[in-house]
């Protein structure tokens, strides 16, 4: 059929229907080799291709529109179809596979990854999250996924681990890895950029902490953390104060709510969701952390949060994972603004070793041996589950035990964190 015989065809097609009153129906005229034209109730005209599929049903599949699409352009596609289908392919699939969300850039597939896989998987899915988007993302985050190359990631690692941040270096490189596996996994590449290298490339292999501050160190700590209070903010020295004094994880303590500390009771109740162990926990407040609390319930202006977000552009109600750390170690003279130079080395000069803040749990724990308080103790102090036959048989929950564990501490660290003097002046008068 050539174009002025369709033509011809599609008015003498309407001429009838408008006779017989059918001028807004459907209708099909029959070009051949499985295409048609249909024309649409609207009036409007596309082009069709019949086919049936290999479950023997009978398919109608839209190419295009007429006459955006001529004659000849709608042959050559109904041609390529069939071709197709002798080829074992059915279009009709094709096309809704082809519909599925496109992924081309890095960040469309982390999206992907974290979405179907990382919010699915993980416990803490926040992490890789943040990882990817203060470490990768600026780098290579906009890039299509066949033009990242192993240059790319080693540049991303080593700009890490130079930062002097090698166990985030290795984090870096993990999520790199994980995600790429996902692009192999949707056939979206033929290799991983990220697959060559080894930890020895970016931070090198993670030896076990085991610093612990003493308590010398603690009275170092807090005073120098108090006379640079226009660097460390007040609500941060209070989370580090009960982080020693408490043992509770970081994320535990960041993201607790005003409705797990109960003033009356004396507790805190960490729920069993926001434990890294997945077990509740009653806390038990001293009289000391209970100020502590009630300076930052003041302090957090009707938050919900112990320590809320200070942005408001904040996507979460609570401070950054990364604050703290981030707070600690400007005053250890370590660069974590690309923005801004490092400052001074005040923690160093005055004679503190380095140490970050999981730190402070591991001195907790130091903290409350040297104490006399018993293993056992101690180990539900921190919420740690207990070893061996111990463990299955002895679920006590020891709260008077762990109560009176923490007001021991509170004895001890009070005077350091809150700048009590040793001695207390005598201010009574004399009678002459």
């Amino acid at each position: 059929m050539r174009a002025s015989t369709l033509t011809k065809k599609i008015k003498e097609q309407d001429a009838e229907d408008e006779k017989e009153g059918k001028l807004g129906t459907t209708n099909n005229i029959n070009v051949g080799d499985g295409l048609y034209l249909r024309r649409l109730p609207s009036g409007t005209r596309k082009w069709v291709f019949r086919y049936t599929n290999f479950a023997k049903k009978r398919v109608w599949f839209t190419i295009g529109s007429y006459p955006h699409l001529s004659l000849a352009q709608a042959r050559g596609e109904a041609s390529r179809l069939n071709a197709d289908i002798e080829n074992g392919k059915d279009p009709s699939a094709e096309r809704k596979r082809d519909q599925q969300e496109i992924i081309k850039t890095v960040d469309q597939l982390f999206l992907d990854w974290y979405q179907h896989d990382v919010s699915r998987r993980l416990k803490n899915p926040q992490i890789p999250q943040r990882i990817y988007r203060k470490e990768i993302a600026p780098h290579i985050g906009k890039l299509a996924l066949k033009e990242v190359n192993a240059r790319d990631i080693r540049a991303i690692i080593h700009k890490v681990a130079n930062s002097g941040r090698k166990a985030t270096a290795n984090d870096a490189l993990m999520v790199c890895k994980q995600l790429f596996k996902h692009a192999i996994k949707l056939n979206l590449v033929d290799y991983s950029p990220a697959q060559a290298f080894t930890m020895s490339d970016a931070g090198g292999l993670e030896i076990s902490r085991d610093r612990i501050l003493s308590v010398d160190e603690l009275d170092v700590l807090f005073r120098v953390l108090r006379k640079h209070r226009d660097q460390f903010a007040r609500e941060n020295y209070l989370a580090i104060a009960l982080l020693v004094h408490l043992g509770v994880r970081k994320n535990e303590l960041i993201a607790a709510m005003w409705s797990e500390i109960d003033f009356d009771e004396q507790v805190w109740r960490l729920p069993a969701e926001r434990s890294k162990t997945e077990v509740a926990i009653t806390v038990p407040l001293s009289a000391t952390s209970l100020e502590w609390f009630s300076e930052l319930k003041v302090r957090a202006c009707g938050s919900p949060y112990v320590f809320p977000s200070r942005r408001a552009s904040k996507r979460r109600g609570y401070i950054s994972s990364d604050t703290l750390n981030h707070a600690l170690a400007k005053l250890f003279g370590q660069k974590v603004d690309s923005k801004k130079q490092p400052t001074a080395n005040m923690l160093g000069e005055a004679g503190l070793e380095h140490f970050t803040v999981h730190d402070l749990r591991r001195t907790c724990r130091s903290l409350l041996a040297s104490l006399g308080v018993p293993s056992h103790i101690a180990e539900r102090c921190l919420n740690h589950k207990l070893k061996g036959v111990e463990g299955i048989y002895n679920r006590h929950d020891y709260l008077n035990e762990r109560r009176e564990a923490f007001e021991k501490l509170a004895c001890m660290l009070t005077p350091i964190i809150n700048d009590m003097p040793n001695v207390v002046p005598f201010t009574k008068q004399l009678s002459r």
